[in-house]
């Protein structure tokens, strides 16, 4: 038994623009019929995929089973439809053990943002490499580990990445002042993202005057193999970092992430976290911890993510700009049937309406979120 979305406008990313009615069955895309459709019809696009994310709404991730799965719930109301829930300080065996369990089935696991980190950011484990307790961490989670972020200039991590890539989880490089040497070795061992790039990327220290330093962020830019994530808040990072790394990797080597914390989508306040500190959230900033003032995350929801880079990339095709939120990612981490609008494709798909706010969300086929204030476009829903 099929179903249909009819009398949309839709989106392949990376491809082509195009209207018509997309035809589901058995939780997949089953076929595309093009035909015309009116100009104001809603925008459909398979759903964003955010690989870096600590929270969402009134949870942490890594704070409990409970936590994951609530954070979890609130995503397709951001047109997220697979994420990598990202844990930070609660990263030990026992914590992985627990929170991979809880994944729901559409979630295909977790990213580790350490311990094997150079710079602690805001307050991230910084171990050096310890193959036995990355394998504890392995053994901890079979298959449920998808990412992990190192740095290149931890001692002994090179052995970290091999064994990464050996048990299939992708390698992320951050928190890092890497010299071209150090990244070198991490690419060619099998590092081939970075994530929030620029953010924890500290410029290296002046040894000539006059001569500018060259170190990771050159190297990475430098490099055809390796992608790269940016958060687009217009805090974390300059939109013409972005623009510079298009320049270096093309549309397909950009991707779109929020690094989201705890209160993203929360009113201004501060909100408690296991990890020794509370973070201040406040309209029009990052997230921050309330101590210090420093980033500690962001409030982004992809949904925002995606509007900005409409807006900052306005002169790059939208397919393209798209791909950055849904095919990039997906390609990133190995997920073959998810970011595509193509027969086959896993049938996580968003309505959306011109404000880039979701109408409705499926996740295999599902609806597993309606935004009953826009129900007079509902005529275009799955019938």
């Amino acid at each position: 038994m099929t179903s249909a979305i009819a009398n949309v406008r839709f989106v392949i990313p990376g491809r082509r623009t195009g209207s018509g009615t997309i035809e589901l069955a058995n939780g997949r895309i089953h076929a595309i019929h093009e035909h015309a459709v009116p100009p104001n019809a809603p925008l459909l696009t398979p759903g964003l995929i955010d690989l870096h994310t600590h929270g969402l709404g009134p949870h942490l991730y890594e704070s409990d089973p409970d936590a994951l799965r609530a954070a979890a719930s609130l995503l397709p109301r951001y047109g997220v439809t697979c994420a990598l829930p990202t844990l930070y300080r609660q990263i030990r065996p026992s914590a992985v053990r627990e929170l991979a369990a809880a994944l729901p089935a559409h979630l295909p696991g977790l990213h580790l943002e350490g311990p094997f980190l150079a710079l602690p950011g805001a307050g991230a484990q910084t171990l050096a490499g310890d193959v036995a307790l990355l394998d504890s961490l392995l053994t901890a989670a079979p298959n449920r580990i998808r990412a992990m972020s190192v740095s290149p200039d931890t001692p002994g991590i090179l052995p970290v990445i091999e064994r990464l890539r050996a048990a299939g989880v992708t390698v992320f490089l951050t928190h890092t002042r890497a010299s071209v040497e150090q990244t070198i070795a991490a690419i060619e061992t099998g590092a081939h993202h970075a994530t929030h790039f620029y953010d924890v990327f500290p410029v290296p220290e002046v040894a000539e005057p006059g001569v500018r330093p060259v170190g990771v962020v050159e190297t990475v830019l430098a490099d055809p193999r390796v992608t790269v994530d940016f958060i687009a808040d217009g805090v974390h990072v300059h939109p013409m970092a972005i623009r510079c790394a298009l320049a270096a990797k093309g549309w397909s080597g950009v991707v779109l992430i929020t690094d989201s914390n705890i209160g993203t989508g929360m009113e201004d306040g501060v909100y408690n976290t296991p990890w020794g500190f509370a973070v201040r959230v406040r309209a029009g900033d990052a997230a921050r911890r309330s101590d210090t003032g420093e980033l500690a995350g962001s409030v982004l929801t992809m949904n925002a993510g995606m509007r900005h880079l409409l807006r900052w990339l306005s002169d790059r095709p939208v397919e393209q700009v798209w791909a950055m939120g849904t095919l990039n990612p997906a390609r990133v981490v190995g997920l073959e049937r998810k970011g595509r609008l193509e027969v086959g494709a896993d049938a996580d798909l968003v309505l959306w309406d011109d404000d880039l706010n979701p109408i409705q969300t499926w996740i295999g086929g599902e609806c597993v979120f309606e935004n009953v204030s826009l129900g007079t476009r509902r005529v275009h829903s799955v019938s």
